[in-house]
């Protein structure tokens, strides 16, 4: 086995994440994960996948790639994104790609205007720079009037602050924390924890074992592993060299690092907030 990867793969990954969660066989895993974070009425039973890309209503809308999406018996439509890190307007983004389940419940005809619920669920790895001083891991959004009163409960937002999360093993205590234990460290571990041995568990640790995987899924995680890597690499040294002073010349310079390394133009623009003629000048 390549010395790649371990035993395990990292969920982290678009392949990872996609694999455990967004397949036929494995929707028990997304629901079980899903209902630890949503309200009582909104508990899955049971979910169908829709298709994960969206096209504006016109030619001038920009489209929207989503990692998971899906939708309950009663309606509910829900949005599962991993974040690997920060991008300019983020929050933005989030609000941009909820609209997309709510424009597609539109009916032709005589149509009333009632919407199913939306839930965006953003799991985060890192810290929004307006929580770093607090350690709340878990973050609902809700529209709310100038009482604090809840002014309509059908458009949520949850997001999940993962490097928030330092409980080690002996330390878990709900099933919610060893579903983030699982997200921290499920590449790291070369067996199945003593305190994860509930059924939904037993089928992850399956799914997610890579010598089970065919040379094509292999070669697929290899690439997104090493993809990952990457982005977490210039993520780091961006840090480093200052890109939240926002100085151009530093933005360039870490976008011209991206580009050698691969990088999306997509990926570079969120990154580093340059637009694709600066980042083809490159």
């Amino acid at each position: 086995m390549s010395s790649l990867y371990g035993r395990y793969i990292n969920p982290l990954t678009d392949f990872g994440f996609k694999k455990l969660f967004g397949t036929e066989p494995n929707k028990i895993l997304v629901i079980d994960f899903l209902n630890q974070i949503l309200p009582e009425r909104h508990r899955i039973k049971d979910l169908s996948y829709s298709r994960n890309e969206h096209l504006g209503q016109n030619a001038l809308d920009r489209k929207a790639i989503f990692d998971i999406y899906c939708t309950g018996e009663s309606g509910e439509r829900f949005i599962v994104e991993i974040q690997k890190a920060k991008q300019n307007y983020f929050k933005d983004r989030s609000i941009y790609y909820a609209s997309f389940p709510i424009q597609e419940q539109a009916k032709k005809g005589d149509w009333d205007y009632k919407l199913e619920p939306v839930y965006t669920v953003g799991i985060l790895d890192f810290v929004f720079d307006d929580h770093k001083n607090d350690d709340e891991i878990v973050h609902f959004i809700e529209l709310k009037n100038q009482r604090d009163e809840i002014f309509y409960d059908k458009l949520k937002f949850i997001y999940i602050e993962l490097p928030k999360f330092q409980k080690k093993e002996d330390e878990l205590e709900t099933h919610f924390d060893k579903w983030l234990y699982v997200f921290r460290h499920l590449a790291e571990l070369q067996n199945r924890p003593r305190k994860l041995q509930e059924k939904v568990f037993q089928k992850l640790f399956e799914s997610a074992e890579i010598a089970k995987f065919s040379p094509s899924e292999r070669e697929a995680y290899e690439e997104s592993l090493k993809y990952y890597r990457d982005l977490k690499n210039v993520v780091d040294t961006s840090r480093v060299e200052g890109r939240e002073e926002g100085r151009i010349e530093e933005r360039i310079d870490i976008a011209k690092k991206m580009k050698d390394r691969g990088l999306s133009n997509k990926d570079i623009t969120e990154l580093t907030g340059l637009n694709d003629e600066d980042i083809e000048d490159l």
